[in-house]
C-alpha cells in the first residue's frame, strides 16, 4: 500500500525552528512532485511550498526567506526546513504528491495526502 507519513516535532517557541519529514513507499520507477500545505483554525488551507519532480522549487510569500524545501530521493522524503517560526504558523500542515506520470504504481501518487501534523509556535 502506498501512504504518505509526515514526522516532524510539533511545539517550538518564537523565532524557533523545525523540520517535517514527508516519505512515500518506495516507487523506483516514479518522479514526483511535493507540495505543503497548512490549515490553520477557522481558516482555509494555504499553499506552503512545493518541490517539482525536475528540482524547481517555489514558496508562498509569508513563508519565503524562512522556509525550505529540500528532497533527498534516495530515502524518497522531502523535508521542509522551518525557521523563525512565529505564532502564525501555528497550523496542521500536510504534504502532497502529485506524480508525473501515471503508469503503473505511480497513479497512486496522484493527490495522495499525508495525515498532517499538528505545529504549534509559542510566543
Amino acid at each position: 500500500q502506498i501512504h504518505l507519513v509526515e514526522s516532524g516535532d510539533t511545539s517550538v517557541q518564537a523565532g524557533g525552528s523545525l523540520r517535517l519529514s514527508c516519505s512515500t513507499s518506495r516507487l523506483a520507477s516514479c518522479t514526483y512532485d511535493t507540495t505543503w500545505f497548512r490549515q490553520a483554525p477557522g481558516k482555509e488551507r494555504e499553499f506552503v511550498s512545493r518541490i517539482e519532480s525536475g528540482g524547481r522549487i517555489s514558496y508562498s510569500a509569508s513563508v519565503k526567506g524562512r522556509f525550505n524545501i529540500s528532497r533527498d530521493s534516495d530515502k524518497y522524503t522531502v523535508y521542509l526546513q522551518m525557521n523563525g517560526l512565529q505564532p502564525e504558523d501555528t497550523a496542521m500542515y500536510f504534504c502532497k504528491t502529485d506524480p508525473d506520470s501515471f503508469e503503473g504504481d505511480c497513479r497512486y501518487l496522484y493527490d495522495l495526502w499525508g495525515q498532517g501534523t499538528q505545529v504549534t509556535v509559542s510566543s
